[in-house]
């Protein structure tokens, strides 16, 4: 299992970034960097809760049918692996938004990836090596983008 944590901070509100994660419309692609229009379906939504499948033409096609699960108050974000080609059950992205001081927000994220099959392992064993410098960067391209 890999599992890797980061903090970063950013100028955008806690609602912002709870707006970026949590917007399941056709920008969602043009924001986040490891989602592409193929692999992006919205399968239900309603008040905090969202299923998706999200994935990337990246490594051959990496997708994952996902249940996000949110609290405005709280600031936290859930995202379950319901499915996946590559991601095997207990796999899951947790955000926790809370104001920064002097504004803007920090985030600390949470990701624990369980590899599924002969891919999935190799790319665990990646993110265990170097997945906290990487998805960092996705995430603050996310944030630089989504302000835009």
């Amino acid at each position: 299992m890999a599992r890797v944590h980061f903090r970063l901070e950013t100028m955008l509100a806690p609602s912002a970034v709870l707006a970026a994660l949590t917007d399941f419309g056709p920008r969602r692609s043009q924001v986040w960097p490891n989602v592409d229009e193929q692999h992006f379906k919205l399968h239900g939504q309603g008040p905090g809760w969202a299923e998706v499948t999200e994935g990337s033409s990246v490594a051959g096609g990496v997708w994952e049918r996902e249940k996000y699960s949110w609290d405005a108050t709280t600031g936290a974000v859930s995202v379950e692996t319901m499915d996946s080609n590559t991601w095997g059950p207990g796999s899951r992205w947790d955000y926790k938004i809370t104001p920064a001081t002097g504004g803007g927000s920090q985030i600390d994220v949470t990701v624990t990836r369980l590899g599924k099959g002969w891919r999935g392992r190799l790319i665990e064993v990646g993110i265990a090596a170097a997945g906290t410098r990487m998805l960092r960067s996705q995430m603050e391209q996310a944030m630089e983008r989504s302000a835009t």
